[in-house]
């Protein structure tokens, strides 16, 4: 059922993490393949209807394994790119021309055992990873992605993280990357997450600092070249379903879904991101067959610039498993910019480019 298929893309999602490191042995070829149909309404340049590879799911292939290297100690490793399944390529036109061709996902190495996990590489945040795996009941996927109101980047280069799970369902991680094209205060990170599950309850907290390089001068607030971002996200397993909650504290010029570190060429194409935000989210999953499964979910970012730039999305979904492997999905999502706020329903794989969009299609997990 979908609780299974949420299990295994939950998994594609969090491939190269050190958890699911541990639990292999030799060399695992994993993979999503995910398309659909994208309809957007409310672009400023004018909207079309298209195809979409990577919706629900961004469509991957990756690489992952280990060695044992001692009685209790693995060298691990992943890698993970990227799949254009309406093109057939690897990245699209505009991230040839941006020299993005590379393994855009992750890329690293490391050791773990009873000590943890410790890698080193590109990888994602511990403050998104928090987000999609445990607040958000889309997954950072269709129309309905809480990234699209909320956080800062998905992935970070040159970075170190550690991860361990401890007694009693506690877990806590940390990170830290350097910047290693020059001596600025650019790209340079940390984090750390702490979190909890606990019979039907699910609790994690994460923190991430990121410096940032001014892409515009005409910011509305500070000079703080740092990006601060805070998650609590909780979600409670109930007789009817799941639900999922979330609070986030965002401060700082990157610390927006508008600007995001991981693809700067895209600060031009938006209004001028917040650089101080409260945001809430309230969501739910609820089974109404063993193949069915409803979602939705709201979210209010509460801009505390003085433009006062709040945006609202309402999102709406449903899962329809066929197999453990496969299923098809519908979403439906609708932003709220106020004062003159530019957020746009993305997906998975695309930021998007109005404030409202539907989504149909089909993922496969191997």
């Amino acid at each position: 059922g979908y609780a299974m298929l949420k299990s295994l893309f939950t998994f594609a999602v969090l491939g190269g993490s050190a958890a699911a490191a541990c639990a292999q042995s030799g060399v695992t070829t994993y993979g999503v393949l995910d398309a659909g149909v994208v309809g957007e309404r409310g672009c400023a340049n004018g909207c079309t209807t298209k195809v979409g590879s990577g919706v629900a799911s961004t469509s991957r292939i990756g690489i992952q394994g280990s060695e044992a290297i001692g009685d209790t100690t693995s060298a691990v490793f992943g890698l993970e790119t990227e799949l254009k399944l309406d093109t057939g390529r690897a990245a699209d036109r505009q991230e040839r021309e941006q020299g993005r061709e590379r393994l855009e996902h992750q890329a690293w190495v490391g050791l773990s055992g009873e000590f943890g996990a410790i890698t080193i590489g590109r990888q994602y945040n511990l403050q998104y990873l928090a987000l999609t795996d445990v607040a958000d009941p889309f997954k950072g996927g269709t129309a309905g992605s809480a990234t699209n109101l909320i956080g800062g980047p998905r992935r970070t280069d040159n970075s170190v993280q550690y991860y361990k799970t401890l007694a009693n369902g506690f877990s806590a991680g940390a990170s830290w990357a350097a910047r290693d094209l020059d001596t600025s205060a650019a790209g340079r990170a940390w984090g750390m997450t702490v979190g909890l599950s606990s019979g039907p309850l699910t609790v994690r907290a994460a923190h991430r600092n990121q410096g940032a390089v001014r892409a515009n001068l005409n910011y509305k607030t500070s000079n703080d070249m740092t990006s601060k971002n805070s998650l609590l996200a909780a979600n409670l397993r109930l007789g009817w379903g799941t639900a999922y909650a979330a609070y986030s504290m965002s401060r700082g010029i990157a610390s927006s879904p508008l600007f995001n570190p991981d693809n700067p060429y895209s600060v031009g194409m938006a209004r001028t991101p917040s650089t101080r935000s409260r945001d809430v989210l309230f969501g739910m999953a609820v089974p109404v067959s063993n193949s069915v499964t409803l979602l939705g979910s709201y979210i209010r970012k509460d801009d505390r610039d003085l433009a006062n730039q709040d945006a609202n999305q309402a999102a709406f979904g449903a899962s329809y498993s066929v197999s453990r492997r496969t299923d098809f999905y519908a979403a439906y999502s609708h932003i709220r910019n106020r004062n003159g706020a530019g957020y746009t329903v993305g997906n998975a794989s695309a930021p998007g480019s109005g404030n409202k969009a539907f989504n149909v299609g089909m993922r496969h997990a191997f």
